[in-house]
Parts: structure tokens; sequence; C-alpha cells
């Protein structure tokens, strides 16, 4: 049994002690409730209440029973939601309010309406209250709940609640109550919804700000709620409902200035935002939706953002780029907090990942964020933020953002370098998943990928020296893989040059100390192989470009380096055709031939980067042989490796393994496939035409089986 599930049963336990106890008066029960009260609001306080639990608890505090009330208010304080609070709990709370002989206490009643205000967010159907609109209302004439009933009302009021009667109703207790701040409040939300209606001097007064009951709590309740939604990962947020009120609140973050939608002056014939809570009534009705007072709001509301998305507006842009502005004069003026900033990022953030888009205005405003960006805080969510910026002209995103963008963040440390490596990378992809969804590739800017890879291609060049460490050389190799990729896209072949990576880059990743580094690297140069043959086996998608008959050459010399030093035992040959001899100095081979010959007499520099004497390499050699021994019987030898021509004709000599020479090697291949290391064999078979045969009679083979 977990120990959620152990305390899911201890907690319901304890709730029905509590409630066996609230039958009985005080003097009849043998022994104290306290102490179990207390241990069920400690656990409450902890983990918060599941629905059954929730539900237990709500009948608990919503019937008249001989709890004292200091342990119904200790419960009601504790009651956390882990979940959605069901209609049922929320109607009984409810049914429980106003006068009556088995009603709860007025005291509790304030209680669970101030617990209503504080979980409307996580209500299963806000609409429920807004059925219950007229109930509540007619409770406003009882004094000791009235401040909490204004507040829940103002949560759920909308414009249809708002008629002539209840207008009446409202200015009749406000002169009654000598202008009670509570309903001076909710007099000016109804006064939002129909600002035409005279009301007279009955707004002008002293009014309530309906601000959250008790903030500590909310950020208990967030805390429970992230604890539960990590472990158990259900449902999903409502995306057709405006975030009302107090949802920014709930999340604990600082409040940025960003307004909440809120649609003033809305018309009679026309829908709001704020009365939308499904996809079927905001589909029906998308063109009557009046937009909301501020636009700004699209920043933090999903529902607005639809709505944008469906209805784009020059004038709404223009709006919103206009508080974006009065808000960076702001900043700059002194009127509001530099840390201001940082939180407006966290919603711009979670904006642009909810629309998958980078506006131009959100641009304008990053740029002016540089200025005051230390370059540290929050960079992960900078950099995935402007990793959604629009497919384009590279040059000149770099001029215009890119560059302060690296001017902020570069520190000349690795860190940094890598965060930057990494933001390229996600760039890359995302501008790949646009091109694919393009239609017309024609109006792409010349050069965009071509510019975007040459300028990581120095930046990944920077960093092997700066940090030559395999977590590194992974990180590049993720750029590069993106590469592949998007030069594998047939439809965008036509349109973008096959960029290489440097020379110089490849061979220090050739002689890394990384078998998943060497295999990655093997597998990008297949993939980056089969794109220049898309583009020039006839019949050929396209004429290449100058540029890329200069670096076919040099691609070339990649492929027949990695088999020389792989594969054919010619490490370093330069007589090959293009061949580059790993671009090592001729003058160096003698001397590393001498140092390996002193190191071990039968090893030389053309062999020492093959299957069987590779440093990253061999382990995985011998396993396969040992392999195939551990499957044979009557063995009277075993090999000591590492395995050579000649050793293996000795071994089955002296009554070993008996295996050819190339069954071993096309062996290992197979082996480092299925060990998950698939980029040797596929650059391999891709590039040695003796193998090409071999994998194509294997296919063969397990087509007929």
């Amino acid at each position: 049994m977990t120990s959620a599930e152990d305390g899911g049963r201890n907690l319901g336990a304890l709730l029905d002690d509590i409630e066996a106890a609230s039958k009985l008066p005080a003097k009849r029960r043998k022994i104290s409730i306290k102490n179990t009260v207390e241990d069920a609001a400690s656990m409450l306080f902890d983990r918060g209440a599941l629905p059954e639990e929730l539900a237990q608890v709500v009948e608990l505090l919503t019937l008249r029973n001989h709890l004292d009330q200091s342990s119904l208010g200790s419960l009601i304080r504790n009651l956390y939601p882990a979940r959605k609070v069901s209609d049922e709990a929320v109607l009984r709370v409810v049914g429980a309010l106003g006068h009556g002989q088995h009603k709860p206490s007025l005291a509790l009643q304030s209680l669970l309406l101030r617990w209503l205000v504080m979980v409307y967010h996580l209500l299963e159907k806000t609409a429920i209250l807004s059925q219950a609109y007229g109930v509540l209302f007619n409770l406003l004439d009882t004094a000791a709940i009235r401040p909490q009933l204004c507040h829940l009302l103002a949560l759920v009021t909308r414009r249809k609640h708002v008629s002539p009667f209840r207008i009446q109703a409202l200015l009749g207790l406000s002169r009654q109550t000598g202008g009670d701040p509570a309903l001076v409040g909710l007099l000016r939300i109804f006064k939002n919804y129909y600002p035409e209606i005279i009301v007279g001097e009955s707004t002008k007064g002293r009014a309530a700000a309906f601000k959250h009951p008790d903030p500590q709590w909310r950020g208990r309740l967030e805390e429970i709620r992230s604890q539960h939604i990590e472990r158990y990962e259900y449902g999903a947020r409502n995306g057709f409902a405006v975030n009302h009120a107090l949802a920014r609140q709930m999340k604990g973050a600082k409040l940025t200035g960003v307004p909440l939608v809120r649609t003033q002056h809305a018309q009679e014939d026309s829908i709001t935002l704020e009365e939308i809570d499904n996809p079927d009534f905001f589909a029906e009705n998308l063109e009557k939706i009046e937009l909301p007072t501020q636009l700004v709001a699209v920043l933090a509301d999903p529902l607005l953002q639809k709505l944008m998305l469906f209805r784009p507006e020059a004038e709404s842009f223009l709006r919103i780029s206009n508080w974006l502005a009065a808000y960076m004069n702001d900043i700059a003026s002194g009127d509001a907090e530099p840390d201001a900033f940082l939180d407006l990022v966290d919603v711009i953030h979670e904006y642009t990942s909810n629309t998958k888009t980078l506006p131009p205005l959100l641009v304008g405003f990053i740029v002016e964020f540089f200025g005051v960006w230390d370059g540290r805080q929050k960079r992960d969510i900078v950099l995935e933020t402007l990793s959604f910026l629009p497919l384009g002209d590279f040059r000149e995103a770099y001029e215009q953002l890119l560059a302060p963008l690296e001017r902020s963040i570069l520190d000349n440390t690795p860190e940094s370098q890598t965060s930057l490596l990494k933001f390229y990378t996600r760039l890359l992809r995302r501008w790949t998943i646009a091109m694919r969804g393009e239609a017309d590739l024609s109006t792409l800017p010349e050069g965009s990928i071509d510019s975007l890879v040459n300028h990581v291609n120095n930046l990944s060049l920077t960093l092997t020296q700066t940090s030559p460490t395999v977590s590194t050389y992974l990180s590049i190799l993720d750029f590069y893989q993106c590469c592949a990729t998007l030069f594998s896209q047939r439809s965008i072949l036509p349109h973008v040059e096959i960029t290489t990576p440097p020379a110089l880059l490849v061979y220090i990743l050739l002689f890394s100390p990384s078998l998943p580094v060497l295999s990655r690297l093997c597998g990008v140069l297949a993939d980056y192989k089969r794109s220049w043959e898309a583009v020039m086996s006839p019949p050929a998608i396209r004429q290449l470009t100058k540029r890329e008959k200069e670096q076919i050459n040099t691609f070339n010399g990649f492929l027949m380096d990695l088999c020389n030093c792989l594969w054919r035992g010619r490490a370093f040959v330069v007589s090959d055709l293009n061949a580059q001899g790993c671009r090592i100095p001729r003058s160096l081979e003698p001397v590393l031939e001498s140092y390996l010959r002193g190191v071990d007499s039968d090893l030389s520099l053309a062999s020492a980067f093959g299957l069987s004497n590779s440093p990253v390499l061999c382990m995985q050699s011998l396993a396969y042989v040992r392999e195939l021994e551990d499957e044979e019987t009557g063995l009277r030898a075993r090999h000591a490796g590492p395995v050579t021509q000649a050793s293996l004709r000795q071994l089955a000599n002296r009554g070993g393994l008996e295996l050819a020479w190339q069954e071993y090697r096309a062996g290992v291949l197979e082996y480092l496939e299925q060990s998950g290391f698939e980029g040797v064999p596929e650059l391999m078979y891709s590039t040695m035409k003796n193998l090409m045969r071999t994998k194509g009679e294997r296919v063969v083979e397990a087509e007929q089986l």
C-alpha cells in the first residue's frame, strides 16, 4: 500500500469518528473528540482533501450537529481541495445558507461563503453558482454573511444577472445600511455591465475591494494542488472559460499589472467572454462576442487568446502594443518596479507557449527588456519564449533581436554558451515545423537557414574549446540532428541549401572518448548523405548551388575518413579519393606511429581506430565475440582480444570459435545496432558498397521469413 493510500484511509477513519461524535452531545461522549479533529485538520493541511473526503467534511459543516464551533471552524479553515469541487458540495453549501433551525450558525455560514470564494476557480462547473444566483442574492439582507456573500456574487455576476429589479433592490439595501462597502462594491460591478443606468450617488461611497481573503491559504492550496497533479497527473485546464477575478493570484505568482478580462459597455445583442463556459457556446457565438475592455488581458487568458486567433484585427494588436509601450515607460520613469519586468516575462512566456507564436509587438517589448535584464534571472524562460520567433530572415532577426540577446547572456562562461546553443536548437526545430506546414516556401528569405547554421557552426567550435565534455558534444549533435531532419524533408530541399558542419568539428567529435557521441555523429552524417543523394540523384530535386558544390567534396572527405578509421584499417590515409587524413599534419603521422609501436608493437596507427582497437568500440566488439562463445559448447579456447584477422585464424586452429573476419565485422555492426548505437552501422551500410549488398540480403531474408 502506498503512503498516499494509507493517508487517505487514516483520514477517512478520522472523519468517520468525527461524524459519529457529531451526533452525540459532548457530555454523552466517552472520549474527547478534540484530538481527533486536530489530527484530521492537520492531515487536511498536509495533503488536501480528495472528493469523497471533501464531500464528507462539507456534510459535517452544513448540517446542524453537536460539534463545537471551534472544531467546525478548524475543519473548514483547513479544507484544501486536492481536485475539483463537485456541484453537490457547492449546492450543499448554498442550501445551508440563511435562517433556520437546522442550518449552521451564521458565523459558520460566513466561513463557508469565504471558502467558496477561495475555491471558486476550482469549481467543477462555475455555472452551478450562476444557477443559484437568485438564492444568493435574496440573502443579502442577512448582515452577518453580507461581506462574504457580496464577494461571491461579484465573482459570479455576469451581464445576464444584472436586471433593473436587482439594481433597485441593491440601491434600497445600500440606503438602509448607510452605504455598506460590500454592497457598494457589488453595485459597482453591476454598473460595469450597464453604465447607462442611473444609480445616483450610491456608487461614490467607500467600496469593498474584493481582494482574496487569505493569500497564505491560497499559497498552501497551490502547493497541495501542484503536488497532487505531479503525483497523479489528472485532468486539464478548461481553455474555454475566462480566468475570472482571482484566478491569476491563485497561481501564487506576483501580480504584473496585466488586467483581467472584463467587458464593459456591452450591447444588448452581444455576448461577452465572461459568459462563455464551453467550446460549443464559443463556436456558435464567435462573431457576436464583444472584445473586453483591456485587450492586453490576452497575455494571461486562454479564451481571449482563442478569440483573437480566430478573429485577428489590426486595431486589437495596436491596442495591446500601446499598453506595452506605456508599461515600458512606467518602468523607465521609475513608476513601476524593475522586477515587474520579470513578472511580465512569465506571462508572455505562458502566452507564447499556449499560442505557439511570438507576435512582433512582443518582440519590441523583449528588446527593451534586454536593457534592464542581467542575463541570468529566468534565462530559460526568456530563451524558451524567444524560440517561438516567427520563421523569417535570420540576419534581420539577428540584428534586431538575437544580437542584443547574446550580449545580455554571454558572460565568457561555457554555461551561457550552452544555453545559447540549446536556444538555437529549439529555434531551428520550430522553424522546421513551420516550414513543413507552409504551402508556399518560395517566399522564404534566401539564405535564412544557411545563415542560422553558419552562426551556430562558430558557436559549436567555440564550445569544443571552452567545454570539451561529452554533455557539450551531445548538445552540439542535437543541433546538427535538427539540421539533418530539416534537410531530409523533400518538400523543403528545393528551397534551402544544405549546410554541413565544419570539418574541424566533425573530427573533434570523431575522436571523442564517448560511444554515444561517435554513434550520433555517424547517424547525423548518414542523414546528411541521404539529403545530398536526394538533391543529386535523378530525377534531381534541383541543381546544386556553387556553395554546395564546394561543400560536397569536403563532405565526401568526412565519409572516406570515417570509413578508413572505423572499417578499412587505413586511418589518416590521404591517397584515397576524397580522403583528407582527418586533416592532421603529415609530419605528425610518423610521430604517432612511433608512439603506438612503443606502447604495443602489434598495434599500428592505421588500425588503431577500427572496430577492434578503437577506445570507444573495442568493448562492444569483444562483447559480441564473448556472446558468440557463450552460445557454443565444447570450445577449448576463448579469444583474449582485440580481434584481428590473424587472431581469428589462430583461435580456430586452437579449438576456439570459428568466425570469418567479414562475418565478425558484420556481426559487430549488428550488435551495435541491437545495443542502441545505430549510428555507426547506419553510416557503414549507407557508405560501403559491399555492406550495402549485405544489408540488402538481410532485408530480403527478413521479408521472406
